[in-house]
């Protein structure tokens, strides 16, 4: 959970969203939205963000695929806001998106 429920970005971004490292902010996009860590990357340009891999980055990926069949994990567009909500653990998360019967 420590390497996979971070949203790193660029420190400038960080700043002018009002965030420090730690903090929990929520990333939207189209397919969904998810409650996770904040810390800075100086590798990243502003207005980019990178969330590593699992259930945190899956939940924002849409269920649309391009000639391969598979999702894109990259370039999709999403929301970054400050959050006092909780950051799920991975089950927790999967369960939050099961389908139901």
């Amino acid at each position: 959970m420590k390497a996979c429920a971070i949203c790193e970005m660029n420190p400038e971004d960080m700043k002018k969203l009002g965030v420090k490292v730690g903090d929990v902010v929520r990333v939207s996009s189209e397919a969904g939205e998810v409650d996770i860590y904040v810390k800075p990357s100086d590798g990243l340009d502003r207005g980019i963000v990178f969330i590593p891999m699992g259930p945190w980055a899956n939940a924002l990926i849409p269920a649309g695929t391009d000639s391969t069949g598979m999702p894109s994990f990259k370039g999709i567009r999403v929301r970054v806001e400050k959050s006092d909500e909780k950051v799920l653990r991975g089950d927790e998360l999967v369960r939050r998106y099961e389908f139901e019967d």
